[in-house]
């Protein structure tokens, strides 16, 4: 079916969540009117519909190809991806002095959040490269910021981000690749690495890859690792292209989902050629990395609301369309379409109550990014406490979405012809890449927990207990939220608050989604129109029934780790 943009409700989050008025107030982002925002969600959105949404299905059946080292992609997407460049929609939030237009992360996170919806596959080429600008942006020298962000905020050249081996995936300090120096400034990379996105393909004029690498006598794990930029075609100093630098795509996986995402295993300097730059200083790559990877964790989070909403779409659709049965509590004997019936509407409730509230948690989180970036540190300390929160739950839910997408398809959703079962196949790898949910919750309790003695939490949950106490699901879910934080920091092991990090990243997630819904609900109540009648309905279920199933989470955030360790490895594999 075809895709249409959520148009009303992204602009409802963008003002009440991002706040997108008070960040316009800033001279920085002055740009950002009323008129211009509801512009770019309006033309990103037709964008997105007109020129993604039609490769999807042929995406998924065709995929990405691999000959003779070159991956290319179906008819329609080499153009697709022109237009986008020419139409400027990847340099929304660039900086101005790169050819950016200098507009705030909120836009440029609309943008991606159309893009996916419309086509996952497709988005995850400008989703990587939006890490490569920051990462060069924050890291790298003037003249490698003046060389390569132009054409890679303009979208002319894409971005990868090469971290995993074969034998480091999330121990990063396991990894084996070498740069040596050349003795010309530049240095000599070598090494292979796996799961690289989009790491080779014919849509853009050079690939930048951003590459994690040991210098001569480096230090032995994460405090020993460097990050180079490693060109596809050398760049000249004017800028123009120069030879073809000595890596190569190997081979491209044979994958679950995102079938026209090119998932690479790139080779670098089979014949000791492969010239690199140090971006920043040596040993400290990692640090310029995780620039990447946070706002990579936040997109794969937006990720989550996309395929969400895609197969909400897709599951409306097909249960207004499907008839079959009476309704059992109806008046009349005659058959009904499946949207009358009380759990298919169970089931299309839940889904729009969780694909919203997990936009409305986008949404936030990029306003506090935003913030943050204006030099508001509060601000910049809770939007880190929110991506972790932003990337796991964003993505479970995801997964609950596209399923109970299928579900409502009954048999035909586990038949490929309708399109359900791509969504459900697509939606699985968020959960796992960019750091697995299980590492972003541990992220949230051995690191975020500990911002300011714990305060920066413990005032999230204050300040969402207050605005929620007519809604008291949602505020004694935050009370729920602040106890278990005290106790991990107060009383349980380290083990323990491993053990209980997955349900507390949940509930802390719940508890701020159901809150910024909330602040939806409210900022239209007194309207009457079925956007405000349907957000009063849709923030009321959450609360209700969402929330008060993350209560639920308490017992599990809490147990201890001690029933994990009850049984010995080979017991418990055995």
């Amino acid at each position: 079916m075809d895709f249409t943009a959520p148009t009303a409700d992204q602009v409802l989050a963008i003002r009440i969540n991002a706040g997108i008025d008070d960040l316009a107030a800033n001279p920085r982002f002055a740009a950002a009117s009323p008129d211009m925002v509801e512009a770019i969600v309006e033309g990103i959105g037709q964008f997105a519909a007109g020129e993604f949404a039609p490769l999807n299905r042929k995406g998924d059946l065709e995929g990405a190809k691999l000959a003779n080292g070159v991956v290319t992609l179906p008819d329609g997407f080499a153009g697709a991806y022109q237009a986008y460049v020419e139409q400027g929609w990847n340099a929304v939030a660039g900086d101005e002095a790169h050819g950016g237009q200098g507009l705030p992360f909120t836009l440029a996170a609309n943008v991606l959040e159309n893009l996916g919806a419309a086509n996952m596959a497709f988005s995850l080429l400008p989703m990587l490269t939006v890490g490569a600008i920051e990462a060069l942006a924050h890291h790298g020298s003037p003249a490698q910021q003046a060389l390569y962000l132009p054409k890679l905020v303009s979208g002319e050249w894409s971005g990868t981000m090469n971290l995993t081996e074969p034998q480091a995936g999330s121990d990063v300090g396991a990894l084996r690749t070498t740069a040596t120096p050349r003795g010309d400034g530049t240095w000599s990379i070598k090494g292979t690495k796996i799961y690289i996105t989009w790491g080779e393909h014919d849509l853009a004029g050079n690939i930048i890859h951003l590459v994690l690498a040991r210098t001569p006598g480096a230090p032995a794990g994460s405090r020993g690792i460097s990050l180079f930029v490693v060109p596809k075609y050398l760049v000249k100093p004017d800028g123009s292209l120069g030879p073809h630098n000595d890596l190569r795509c190997v081979s491209i996986e044979h994958k679950l989902g995102i079938m026209a995402s090119p998932t690479c295993v790139m080779s670098f300097g089979d014949n000791d050629e492969c010239i690199g730059e140090l971006v920043g200083h040596e040993n400290e790559g990692l640090k310029a990395m995780f620039t990447m990877m946070n706002s990579a964790r936040i997109n794969v989070g937006n990720q989550g609301v996309q395929i969400a909403e895609r197969a909400l779409q897709q599951a409306r659709h097909y249960a207004r369309e499907r008839v079959q049965s009476a309704r059992a509590g109806g008046p009349s004997r005659d058959p009904v379409a499946i949207v009358e019936h009380p759990d298919v509407r169970r089931m299309l409730l839940r889904m729009r109550a969780l694909t919203e509230g997990s936009r409305a948690l986008l949404y936030y989180t990029a306003g506090q990014v935003d913030r943050g970036a204006l030099g508001a540190n509060a601000a910049q300390l809770r939007a880190d406490c929110l991506v972790p929160m932003l990337k796991a739950w964003g993505t479970d839910i995801g997964c609950e979405v596209a399923s109970l997408g299928v579900q409502i398809h009954g048999g035909m959703g586990f038949v490929e012809e309708t399109g359900a079962a791509q969504h459900y196949r697509d939606a699985r790898i968020a959960p796992i890449y960019e750091g697995t949910n299980g590492i972003q919750a541990a992220d949230l309790v051995t690191r975020k927990l500990g911002y300011e003695q714990g305060g920066v939490l413990a005032s999230l949950y204050t300040e969402i207990a207050r605005d929620c106490a007519d809604a008291p699901e949602l505020a004694a879910l935050a009370a729920d939220c602040e106890a278990i934080a005290k106790w991990m920091t107060s009383e349980a092991s380290l083990d323990d608050r491993l053990a209980g990090s997955v349900p507390f990243c949940t509930m802390s997630a719940v508890a701020v989604a159901g809150w910024q819904l909330q602040r939806q609900a409210k900022a239209l109540a007194g309207e009457d129109t079925p956007q405000a009648k349907a957000k009063a309905v849709v923030a009321q279920y959450f609360a209700q029934h969402i929330a008060s199933e993350a209560r639920g989470l308490k017992a599990q955030a809490t147990a201890g780790a001690g029933l994990l360790y009850a049984l010995d490895a080979e017991a418990l594999a055995g």
